[in-house]
Formats: C-alpha cells, sequence, structure tokens
C-alpha cells in the first residue's frame, strides 16, 4: 500500500475519534454550551468560537474552569484567524485564572503552543504575583473553611447537650426532720440529720460509757455482803432477836471506793456526751431539707398491641334449591 490512501485513512481516524475522545472527556455538569463550543471548535468554526464564546464569557455566572475552557478555545480560534490582539487578550487571560496553565502540544499545532509560551515568558512576573495572590487565597478559603467546620461543630455540640438537657428531669425530694429525735441518746439526731460520722462518734462514746457505768454498777454492787447481828435485851417469839446487815468488808473498801468512782465518773461522761449531742443537733436541725437529683427521662414505652378478641361466632341463612340451608361461621 502506497504512503498517500495510509496517511488518509490515518488521518480520518483521527477525525472521528477526535471529538468522541473530547466528548468523553467532558465533566458530566459543564455548561452544555461550553462542550458545543469546543466541539465546534474541532471541527474548524474558528469565527463562530471566537464570537459566541465572547457572547458566553460576557454573560458570566460560569465556574472558573469553564472561564479558563472559553478563553483558550477564544484565543486558539483567534490566532488560527490571525487575530492576533484578542488571541493575546484571552490567552493572557487564561494565564490570569491559572498561572500555571499549558497547552496540551499533542492536540494543539506547535506555533500556538510556541506563541502561548511566549506570553508565559512575558508574563512571569506577573505569574509570580498572581501564583502568590492565588495561594493566599487558598489559604483564606481554607481558614474559612475550618471556621466554618467548627461553627457547625459547636452548633452540633449545643444541638445536642439542647436535647439531652431536654431529656433531663429534675426530681425534688423533701425529707421532714422532728424535732425530738434530737433529744434521743446514741446520735440519733445526727444520724436524722445525715451526719453519719458525728452520729457514729456519738453512739460509741455514749455506749462505751453506758457499759463502763452498768459495769460498775454491778461490780460494786457485788463487794457487799450480810449478815445476822444479835441484839441484847430483846426478845422475840422464840426468845431472841436478830437483824440482817449488809455492808462492804474492810478488806475491799479500797476495791469499793475504785468501782464507786468509775461508776460516777462514766455516768457523768454519759450525760456529758448527751448533752454535747443535744446541743449539736439542736444547732445543725433544719425542719426540712429539700434535694434535688437530675435523671434522664425515658419515654413511655409503646402498649403492645392487645391481642384481637375472637369474633362471635355468627349464623346465617342461604336459600337452597331444595329449600333453606343454614351455615355456622366462628372466626380464631
Amino acid at each position: 500500500m502506497s504512503r498517500g490512501p495510509l496517511l488518509l485513512a490515518v488521518l480520518l481516524l483521527a477525525a472521528l475519534l477526535g471529538p468522541a475522545s473530547a466528548r468523553a472527556q467532558t465533566p458530566m455538569g459543564a455548561d452544555p454550551e461550553v462542550a458545543a463550543l469546543r466541539s465546534s471548535f474541532e471541527y474548524g468554526k474558528y469565527a463562530e468560537v471566537l464570537e459566541r464564546a465572547g457572547q458566553r464569557i460576557d454573560r458570566g455566572d460560569l465556574p472558573e474552569e469553564d472561564l479558563v475552557e472559553l478563553h483558550k478555545l477564544a484565543g486558539l480560534s483567534a490566532f488560527n484567524l490571525n487575530k492576533t490582539d484578542d488571541a493575546e487578550r484571552h490567552l493572557r487571560a487564561v494565564l490570569r485564572l491559572d498561572p500555571d496553565f499549558s497547552l496540551d502540544p499533542f492536540v494543539v499545532p506547535p506555533p500556538a503552543v510556541a506563541y502561548f509560551e511566549d506570553l508565559k515568558n512575558q508574563m512571569s512576573g506577573e505569574r509570580d504575583f498572581l501564583r502568590q495572590e492565588q495561594r493566599l487565597r487558598l489559604e483564606r478559603e481554607k481558614t474559612e473553611q475550618e471556621r466554618r467546620e467548627q461553627e457547625r461543630v459547636a452548633l452540633e455540640t449545643q444541638r445536642r447537650r439542647a436535647e439531652e438537657l431536654a431529656r433531663q428531669v429534675t426530681v425534688r425530694t423533701v425529707e421532714k426532720h422532728n424535732f425530738l429525735v434530737n433529744f434521743v441518746p446514741f446520735g440519733a439526731g445526727q444520724f436524722q440529720q445525715g451526719r453519719n460520722g458525728m452520729g457514729i462518734a456519738f453512739a460509741a462514746t455514749e455506749g462505751v460509757l453506758a457499759i463502763t457505768s452498768i459495769i460498775a454498777f454491778f461490780a460494786y454492787d457485788s463487794l457487799f455482803e450480810e449478815r445476822l447481828i444479835n441484839l441484847d435485851n430483846v426478845l422475840d417469839e422464840d426468845g431472841r432477836a436478830s437483824i440482817p446487815v449488809r455492808y462492804i468488808p474492810t478488806d475491799r473498801a479500797r476495791q469499793a471506793d475504785t468501782w464507786q468512782l468509775l461508776k460516777l465518773a462514766s455516768a457523768t461522761g454519759f450525760y456529758t456526751v448527751y448533752t454535747l449531742g443535744v446541743v449539736d443537733a439542736v444547732y445543725h436541725h433544719e425542719d426540712q431539707v429539700v434535694t434535688s437529683t437530675t435523671v434522664e427521662s425515658r419515654p413511655e414505652p409503646k402498649p403492645s398491641p392487645t391481642v384481637s378478641q375472637a369474633a362471635p361466632p355468627r349464623v346465617r341463612l342461604y336459600s337452597t334449591k331444595g329449600g333453606l340451608g343454614a351455615g355456622f361461621s366462628l372466626t380464631f
């Protein structure tokens, strides 16, 4: 096969596949007019593309990607039509929107790529400034996005807190105290007031003193002895007279004094501690104490569907060829 027909077939295949591949790479959300202008540019309708792209740019309301694409199509169309001023204006606009934009050398002819690269060199200082400005803009957008995210999180936290507070119920408990309980020994007044530590201290002290006093009482009483003393010149029916005498022997006098002293000291200590307990209980007495407790309310359980009662039995009559019939039905 000669090279002429082979080259013609390759060019025809490229012409057929080019628009299809371009349509496949077009974003689904792109402006349909931008896609139509791209297709017209691929078919060489440069004058139409230059005019319609300028009109669409003037109407505005375009995302940055579509605006860059329209300026590129208009600039290349103007370059192909030898309209240098329009080509330079649109291609400079492309570089101002995207300072690092480059043309695809596999799609755009080399003269247009060289012209575009020359414009990039001429705008090198302006492009550096635009890059810095773009960086600052991206940083501001990032900061603003982070601020909005923090506000969203704060609002969400407040909303959840409000929902939690709405589900909480405050239960107030009123506890009434009897004033007479303050005069009961063994820390009864302190226990009524919820001061268990002081109540245990008074109860233990008074208990020890009371037990000590009781033990001393019985120990002292156990020291006594009894004996009968005969009386002279006194006669009874039996011809003699005597009386019982209860006494502590002399050898036990020291023990008696010790137990007597311990009994009196423990009794005095008991009543002293009891008095202190009564004074302390009266001083801290409150007729009623209100306590508040916050609990989470739970939704009342939905009543379970009641089991449908069985329908009462029914008797029905119907006619037949031979007369009248009856039927019985029961639902359960």
